[in-house]
């Protein structure tokens, strides 16, 4: 990555202090407060780094919020792609969107709400870590009280029609064991808040259910002999099993997003990936229609007066990136950068995502669409193709693997949202590692800002520790900080500078090329 990415270094303009703002969520006047800098050029390494550290783009600025003095603390998410299953709610959206497409079908209710904010059950179901602490064995003779809880819950989360179909044991083993989610296996489900459920008890079943499995432990109490050959029938491989059992294994997210539409379907939906630049032609001959589909939902949405979203805004915010465009022979076919990513619905576009493609990642900087396809949930359906769109590019790119959503902000009800794409991560702001956001949950609910490291005496690794390795550009010449400052006699000018160091990291401090006039 070194190589190629270091042929065009970054240059970035920090502005000293803190900026204090009105906050978009909780509507503080002046409580938001983040450090900033101007990126007039970065490679796509150096931003890789920089949002590891908890910083963010809108356009070339780039942020970083002061955790423990800001009103609203934003904690850095990220999704683990290769582990993700989609929740209940995600399924809804994505088999409502195939119905609108293959049949004209509008669903009635609540619309973009309606999955935004999961059930506790869906945010536990969907937590792959969760289904690796199960500890099942294909051995009836340790079949202890736990896996019995997990059987029942199994065969409650399938609901299955006929008491014949079973689940094979052996199938779920080897998933377990190879890393790879697992289709058949399902934790216990969380109580609804409020219901006061006991997790330590096995879910409420039907009563036909529970005469089935009682049927069954008895048979097998009272045949010792047969208790292996009978499970052994459970464990075999999936080939030998039935066709109806086989196809009653859960869809995985792509199943569910390409499945084929009939050739008279009502609608034609296309997802086209366009690099965010004016010299690529389907990018400058779709502009139009994008802008003007940004006001639309800006207005709509947000409530934006007009003269708050003209293109000059659009262009700053959505359109100008800092990145610059990189290929690498190991790298995805589209090569790195900032991307529109557009949903073409008949022939015009109903909704576009912008993200970057990253040498870990895809991010997500925005999303904006038509609110007259608010009924098709647009928000999480572009995300769960974002999702299986990082899922595609990791099969070239294997280090590339990681969904990063922005940020988590779990003092605002409507940005808790994210939460619910599991398995995800969030950032600890003190010392910069990832840490499962089901093990942060706890501690956010006491306190809006939290140290995720339990680890006392665990410090930031990538700290800036020799600042005189800094690299400045000055008077169009590129000098260590060392050397910079032998020329200065401005105090405050090393205090700025070593903020910029401390907050950047050492690696990046090096790298980067920090503008001084």
């Amino acid at each position: 990555m070194a190589s190629w990415a270091a042929l065009s270094p970054s240059i970035v303009e920090y502005f000293e202090g803190e900026d204090f703002y009105r906050c978009g969520y909780c509507k503080n006047e002046s409580g938001s407060r983040s450090n900033g800098m101007w990126a007039h050029s970065m490679t796509v390494q150096d931003y890789q780094d920089l949002i590891d550290r908890g910083w963010r783009r809108s356009g070339k600025y780039v942020y970083k919020p002061v955790m423990n003095q800001t009103c609203c603390p934003q904690y850095t998410i990220r999704c683990r792609p290769l582990q993700f299953q989609p929740s209940k709610s995600h399924k809804k959206v994505l088999k409502k969107m195939l119905k609108f497409l293959a049949k004209g079908e509008i669903s009635k209710g609540n619309c973009e709400d309606e999955p935004m904010e999961p059930t506790v059950e869906d945010a536990v179901s969907s937590d792959f870590g969760l289904i690796n602490k199960l500890d099942i064995h294909c051995d009836l003779k340790t079949l202890n009280d736990d896996l019995k809880k997990s059987l029942e819950s199994e065969e409650k989360k399938a609901k299955r029609e006929e008491s014949d179909e079973i689940t094979h044991s052996q199938d779920m083993k080897e998933k377990l064991g190879s890393g790879e989610p697992s289709c058949s296996v399902k934790v216990h489900t969380a109580p609804q808040p409020g219901r006061g459920a006991d997790l330590s008890k096995p879910p409420c079943r039907k009563a036909k259910e529970i005469r089935k499995e009682r049927k069954r432990l008895k048979l097998m109490q009272q045949n010792p002999a047969g208790e292996r050959e009978g499970f052994q029938a459970q464990c075999q491989p999936s080939s030998l099993l039935s066709p109806r059992t086989k196809s009653n294994q859960p869809k995985s997210l792509e199943d569910l997003i390409f499945e084929s539409l009939p050739e008279n379907a009502s609608h034609k939906l296309e997802v086209r990936l366009v690099p965010v630049s004016f010299e690529d032609p389907e990018f400058k001959s779709s502009f139009s229609q994008s802008f003007s589909l940004y006001v639309k939902y800006q207005m709509a949405i947000h409530q934006d007066p007009p003269d708050e979203c003209g293109k000059t805004e659009f262009t700053r915010f959505l359109c100008s990136s800092p990145l610059e465009t990189e290929n690498s022979p190991n790298g995805p076919d589209c090569g790195y950068g900032s991307f529109h990513q557009q949903y073409w619905l008949d022939g015009k576009i109903i909704a576009v995502g912008v993200i970057d493609i990253l040498p870990y990642c895809v991010s997500s900087v925005y999303l904006y669409y038509d609110p007259d396809y608010s009924f098709l949930s647009l928000g999480v359906y572009s995300a769960l193709r974002e999702i299986a769109f990082t899922r595609q590019l990791h099969e070239k790119t294997p280090q590339l693997s990681y969904y990063y959503m922005g940020f988590y902000i779990h003092s605002c009800p409507k940005m808790k949202y994210k939460g619910q794409y599991r398995p995800s991560d969030l950032l600890c702001p003190e010392t910069y590692v990832w840490v499962p956001i089901e093990q942060c949950l706890p501690s956010l609910d006491k306190s809006k800002y939290c140290r995720f490291n339990q680890d006392p005496e665990a410090v930031d690794e990538g700290r800036s520790k020799e600042p005189d390795r800094l690299q400045v550009f000055y008077k169009k010449a590129i000098m260590p900080y060392g050397v910079y400052k032998k020329q200065q006699r401005d105090p405050s000018e090393e205090a700025a500078v070593l903020q910029y160091a401390g907050l950047v990291g050492q690696a990046c401090s090096e790298r980067m090329l920090l503008f001084r006039n």
